[in-house]
């Protein structure tokens, strides 16, 4: 399942997706992950939660964080939670471009069961149809 958190830049997503993800690492059976392309917020999170600071390996591009997913969720079959922030910042590209993106992420969800969370920085109204119909 894919899940959005949206709204402007500095509205709170962030905020949100730390408190998502405590939660969900309080109750979940497997393991949780947070993605992020900072380590500002590596001590909002619960030592539960996996935190990944996305500098530390170079990702350039959709492509790259595609398969850097792919490789977290295939290293560790026990992953329940995803969360992603600065989804847009990482690939480079606008959230309108990125159809592909939320394509893959979709189909491992489906194919793993990991349910993903991911921040957008947009309104409502602003969000693309491929992202909208996730809300």
């Amino acid at each position: 399942m894919i899940n959005i958190v949206y709204g402007p830049k500095g509205t709170g997503k962030t905020k949100q997706l730390i408190e998502q993800a405590n939660t969900a690492a309080d109750t979940a059976k497997g393991h949780t992950v947070f993605i992020t392309d900072t380590k500002r917020y590596m001590f909002d999170l619960t030592r539960e939660v996996r935190f990944i600071d996305l500098t530390e390996f170079n990702i350039a591009g959709e492509e790259a964080f595609c398969g850097f997913i792919k490789g977290v969720i295939a290293a560790n079959r026990d992953n329940e939670y995803l969360f992603i922030d600065g989804a847009s910042r990482i690939t480079g590209k606008a959230l309108s471009e990125m159809a592909a993106f939320f394509y893959m992420l979709e189909k491992v969800s489906a194919d793993t069961g990991v349910n993903i969370t991911i921040a957008c920085s947009a309104k409502r109204e602003e969000l693309p149809p491929f992202i909208a119909k996730y809300l």
